[in-house]
């Protein structure tokens, strides 16, 4: 029995490197956008981490990759007339350009191809045998070459065309009987149930699906097949000692997070367990049952936490080539920028729900939120119509004590005074979405003070009062923006720079910790780009009547919070 110590103990109080990961994605098709949602996600995790440490940000680290073994992936390059080496190579970059143009900021792109990947997986292997975990065995039952996994008969239903296929994915299964190495999964159940259950009910997040997990561990675990045979999944990492055999590919892929930390070199202990693990709920029963029990077999500590999400539908239909439905998020974010798109996913999606995907719902967001409420802000502030000197005012302190006496002032400050805890707490939560309804209101609150206070009237007054007056409007409004864009970076990190270079808020002054009130009592040139934060988009199949009509929109209140 594996000593409960290993996976259940607590972090020191000192700080420990944060090491965030995405799932490694599989090559058998180009990637779509719930990849992309994968990948943002995790990347905004990575990216507050960075912002509220205290000490050194380079001790945070975000991995992604592309899973590139198995018989899918043989199949592939047969369809697609190339070798699997270049199909391999193909689809890989083409997920690396996704995340750049997204601006995913990856500490390492792994391939399960690469040399490192395959020593690692070695390594692990041997580790497994050590403990006594591995065993051979012949093998029958119902295999599913596109979930790449056997099936038990409660796995299993019977399609409308009177064929067994996959419970969940409803994919094809045949009836398959070979030898494979066995792992023990079976031995590690009440440690798995005791690992799910830690962090006092946080490992696993949305609390839902660490009930599912603890459904599937209701039932006694059967022991697993861990390898094929070499000569039908060829296209895989031997076993060691046994060229006639190929590492199963799930078990391979796991790895992939043991190597990015540099196992087995000794040093890899420093950056291991991962702080998050984000995965979407489709490989649930992979990542939170068959990876913490392989970890334990090792005698290594299993994930910290996992993330896990759903998924996205497309008009409220589920995605799927059949449908030709699938969204290419380079071929949107030709209409709606890569920041707009990857906005739109951290607004809407919610970890616990299937989210849904509209271009008119992208579009009313993105033309409310970014371009009418936030870049319309800065612009009015920032323009030569109220802001001829280009300057980021000081505040006169008579001036500012007098606007605090007006309601909106009040409301503003309130909402200002409120944001850092509140998008704190939220963004620990994982609930980026609540994140930016945080920031919204406080939008909202600062245009309705600069309605109130008029500060055009003011531009036209000779009065020193009004002037007065007139750069502590600005110099506040710029003071919430400043606040806004330092916590946004995670969501929008290209558009918070922007935002940030236009005040001239030197990079060392971007962190969490620059989130207080901060009265300007010297006047400072604003930066020299005059470009629009983020312009409104109107499809050129629309007119702008069509884009005044009032949106449909769920209310906030209807969308529960993650837990």
């Amino acid at each position: 029995m594996v000593t409960r110590w290993i996976f259940s103990r607590r972090f020191s109080s000192q700080i420990q490197p944060s090491f965030v990961t995405t799932p490694i994605f599989y090559v058998n098709a180009a990637p779509h956008i719930g990849h992309l949602y994968s990948s943002v996600i995790a990347d905004a995790i990575h990216r507050f981490n960075k912002i509220t440490r205290t000490n050194d940000s380079d001790d945070c680290m975000l991995s992604t990759g592309t899973d590139e073994h198995g018989l899918k992936i043989q199949q592939a390059a047969i369809k697609h007339c190339t070798s699997t080496e270049d199909y391999c190579i193909a689809i890989a970059s083409k997920y690396r350009a996704l995340f750049d143009r997204f601006k995913i900021d990856y500490t390492r792109f792994i391939r399960t191809t690469d040399t490192d990947h395959r020593k690692a997986v070695h390594a692990f292997w041997k580790s497994l045998a050590g403990s006594d975990s591995i065993y051979t065995a012949n093998y029958s039952g119902w295999y599913c070459v596109p979930d790449e996994t056997f099936l038990t008969d409660s796995q299993l239903k019977v399609n409308e065309r009177g064929e067994k296929c996959s419970l969940e994915s409803g994919h094809a299964v045949e009836w398959t009987e070979e030898e494979n190495y066995m792992f023990r999964l079976g031995r590690y159940q009440d440690d798995v149930r005791h690992w799910v259950k830690g962090l006092e009910g946080r490992r696993i997040q949305p609390d839902k699906f660490a009930r599912i997990l603890l459904g599937y561990l209701e039932e006694p675990l059967p022991d697993i097949s861990i390898s094929r045979p070499m000569n039908r999944v060829s296209w895989g990492i031997p076993v060691p000692s046994d060229p006639s055999q190929s590492v199963y590919v799930w078990l391979d892929a796991l790895v992939n997070y043991l190597t990015v930390a540099g196992y087995p070199n000794e040093n890899f202990r420093a950056r291991w367990p991962p702080t998050v693990q984000v995965l979407g709920k489709d490989i649930l029963k992979f990542h939170g049952i068959y990876w913490p029990a392989f970890l334990m077999a090792a005698n290594l500590e299993p994930p910290h936490q996992l993330l896990v999400h759903s998924h996205w539908t497309v008009d409220n239909q589920k995605m799927s080539k059949s449908k030709q439905n699938v969204v290419d998020p380079n071929e949107r974010a030709e209409l709606y920028s890569h920041e707009g798109l990857r906005y739109f996913l951290l607004r809407e999606g919610v970890a616990h729900s299937d989210g849904n995907y509209s271009d008119t719902k992208i579009l009313r967001v993105l033309n409310s939120e970014l371009a009418d409420t936030l870049g319309n802000l800065l612009s009015r502030c920032c323009g030569k119509a109220l802001n001829a000197a280009s300057t980021f005012p000081a505040i006169d302190l008579e001036a500012f004590e007098a606007l605090k006496e007006v309601d909106a002032t009040k409301r503003m400050l309130e909402a200002l005074e409120e944001m850092p805890d509140k998008t704190l707490g939220h963004y620990r939560n994982f609930n980026f979405y609540l994140v930016v309804d945080t920031v919204v209101h406080l939008l909202h609150t600062v245009n309705n003070f600069f309605e109130t206070t008029a500060p055009w009237k003011l531009k036209k007054s000779d009065n020193p009062a009004d002037r007065a007056k007139l750069n502590t409007i600005l110099s506040i409004t710029m003071e919430v923006l400043r606040q806004a864009g330092i916590v946004m970076q995670p969501i929008v990190p290209r558009l918070s720079m922007q935002l940030l270079d236009k005040l001239q808020i030197s990079y060392s002054a971007r962190t969490w910790n620059d989130l207080t009130l901060c009265l300007r009592t010297l006047e400072t040139p604003l930066g020299e780009d005059n470009s629009i934060l983020f312009r409104r988009i109107v499809p050129p199949a629309q007119t702008a009547d069509e884009m005044s009509l009032p949106e449909k929109h769920v209310p906030r209140k209807k969308r529960k919070q993650s837990s």
